[in-house]
């Protein structure tokens, strides 16, 4: 058993030398629902140091939901709002990093625009240096402009960083044909090209990040992060979610 394992970890090297994280608010939230779930954000580094430790490059883009949904107030314009949910993913991804460090991983937080101490400027050598360095890179604050979400930033840094595959950790489990929560009897999908989510308005990230997506033939796999052990699961191909194809 223990060799088969160990051949396991080496195929998924091969396949999978660099992903790109994401981790939406709702699901660092837990059951909480908003703010932090710390024993969840635990969870998630102790499987983040299985992948780094098997050499495994990875980057991470957080949401901001469980503390901003700026979009359904009225009262403020979209812009400010827009900004708002930004600092939100610089919170998150400060915090979360700090939960990896305290399990022994080193990290680095990077923003698109200048936070004083809190952050370092993102350039694309910075971030794959310190990603071939083992250093599990955080990219906060979005893209840095208003009317993008943090579902495009995630497609923007993985093209650049010209990852293997985007990990796409959810509240829910995979892609649906419909709202699961509404539906009971929505379909889920094992596996879909990117687009059928375009063509359908599946909703499992937004267009313009589709669109990238589809433009730069980057797969990406949706998964429930709230699932035991299910990024791990994830990378090694045994996972309940859903391959997003490009």
């Amino acid at each position: 058993m223990k060799i088969n394992k160990i051949w396991g970890w080496t195929k998924i090297m091969a396949k999978y030398k660099r992903v790109l994280l994401k981790l939406s608010g709702e699901a660092l939230a837990g059951s909480n629902k908003t703010g932090f779930d710390e024993e969840t954000c635990l969870g998630i580094a102790r499987q983040v140091k299985q992948l780094v430790d098997q050499g495994i490059q990875i980057g991470v883009v957080t949401g901001g939901g469980n503390f901003w949904r700026g979009r359904t107030s009225k009262n403020i314009d979209r812009t400010k709002a827009d900004q708002i949910g930004t600092l939100a993913t610089v919170m998150n991804c400060i915090y979360v990093s700090e939960i990896f460090r305290s399990v022994g991983i080193k990290t680095a937080v990077l923003t698109p625009f200048a936070c004083s101490s809190f952050t370092e400027l993102f350039s694309k050598d910075l971030a794959v240096h310190y990603m071939e360095q083992g250093v599990v890179t955080f990219f906060a604050g979005g893209t840095g402009h208003p009317y993008f979400s943090t579902d495009t930033a995630l497609v923007l840094r993985a093209v650049e960083m010209e990852a293997d595959i985007i990990l796409s950790g959810k509240s829910i489990d995979g892609v649906y044909d419909s709202d699961p929560a509404v539906n009971p009897d929505a379909k889920k999908f094992d596996e879909i090209d990117i687009n059928e989510v375009i063509n359908q308005r599946l909703g499992v990230i937004d267009l313009a990040a589709a669109v990238l997506c589809m433009e730069n033939h980057m797969p990406m796999m949706i998964f429930g992060l709230n699932e035991e052990n299910s990024i791990v699961n994830t990378v090694r191909g045994t996972t309940h979610g859903t391959l997003v194809t490009a």
